[in-house]
Formats: structure tokens, C-alpha cells, sequence
């Protein structure tokens, strides 16, 4: 049990059989009337983000999360099929629990959430960003780099990413896998 003095970024609470984390948390003590606290909690299985706000020293059930490094192998009907990087032991995450899916290749690392009594994943999380190699984009027009304009690109994973003009097929890139966006360009296209 903790109560609302011990609420921190990142922290998982257990609300009527549902898993939330703290996104982020302010202690109110208003002039009159006694202190709160207001938060944002994101949804474990559905990812949504609610406001809740609690009286201050309320008790609230914590969940202990532990956090484990995973190497992704592949996927199939039944998943995304990871192993642990240390003893090899295999999971099944669904590809609803992994933010930015559309960018994981094999051999990636990820950081799984285990729930450290029942021993099951609620979340997988992807590095920050990723190093992808450019399958597919149209040739741009050379001197049309006046502007900051983008054009779409198929990245190795089949993901759709908005790239400068000057990216050409067999480039690398980095993307932010939180919301897909183009970083830099890593490696050039041998010519």
C-alpha cells in the first residue's frame, strides 16, 4: 500500500483491477479546504489517458513493476515473440501492448513490464528510436532543397516515414518509434 504522498512519475497503481501508470502528478493545497492531488494516468491494456484526482493521504494499491530487457525473434498468429537477453526464456507480448510496433525489426532490444507477483508482461517498450534502412522512396529532384520539404519513404519493417528530399533508396535512417517522425540520416547509399 502507498498513499498519495508517494505518487512519482512512472509509478503503476492497481485501480479496481485495472493497471495504471502515473504520467505525471501536482499536489493542490487550495486556501480553503483540504489538499488533493491531481493526476494523469495512462491505461496499461488500452493506452488511454485519464485525469483522476485523489484526497491527500489517500491509501492506493502499487503495483510492483520490474523492468526486463527482451531481444525481439519474430512474429506470428499468436504475437511478437521475445527472448530475455540474459536467461533465454521466451514471452508472447500482443502488438497492442508494444508502443511503435510498426518499426520493430529482429534483434531489437525492448524493455518489457513485468508484473514482478504474476509474472505477466503488461507493456513493451521500444528504444526511443531506431536505425531503418529505406526500401522504397521516390528519386528527388536535385537543387530542390530551398524548402524543408518531406516526401514518403518505406522503411525494412514496411512502416511509412516522411524523409527529406535528399533520401534516397538503401539510405539509413533514424526515426523516433513514439511518433514515427525522421531524426537524420545515419548512412549513406553506396553508389
Amino acid at each position: 500500500m502507498a498513499t498519495t504522498a508517494d505518487f512519482k512519475n512512472g509509478m503503476c497503481l492497481d485501480i479496481d483491477g485495472n493497471y495504471f501508470f502515473i504520467v505525471e502528478f501536482l499536489h493542490v493545497k487550495p486556501g480553503k479546504g483540504p489538499a488533493f492531488v491531481r493526476t494523469k494516468l495512462r491505461n496499461v491494456k488500452t493506452g488511454r489517458i485519464i485525469d483522476k484526482t485523489w484526497n491527500s493521504g489517500v491509501k492506493v494499491e502499487e503495483v510492483r513493476i520490474e523492468r526486463r530487457p527482451y531481444q525481439f525473434s519474430y512474429k506470428d498468429d499468436m504475437g511478437y515473440h521475445f527472448l530475455h537477453t540474459e536467461t533465454w526464456e521466451e514471452i508472447i507480448v500482443a502488438g497492442e501492448s508494444i508502443e511503435g510496433v510498426e518499426f520493430l525489426k529482429d534483434g531489437d532490444i525492448c524493455e518489457a513490464m513485468v508484473h514482478a507477483a504474476s509474472e505477466t508482461v503488461l507493456t513493451c517498450e521500444m528504444p526511443a528510436n531506431v536505425v531503418l534502412e529505406i526500401t522504397y522512396t521516390e528519386p528527388g529532384i536535385k537543387g530542390d532543397t530551398a524548402t524543408n520539404t518531406l516526401k514518403p519513404a518505406t522503411v525494412e519493417t514496411g512502416a511509412e516515414v516522411r524523409v527529406p528530399l535528399f533520401c534516397e533508396v538503401g539510405d539509413k535512417v533514424r526515426v523516433d518509434t513514439r511518433n514515427g517522425s525522421y531524426l537524420e540520416r545515419v548512412e549513406r547509399a553506396k553508389a
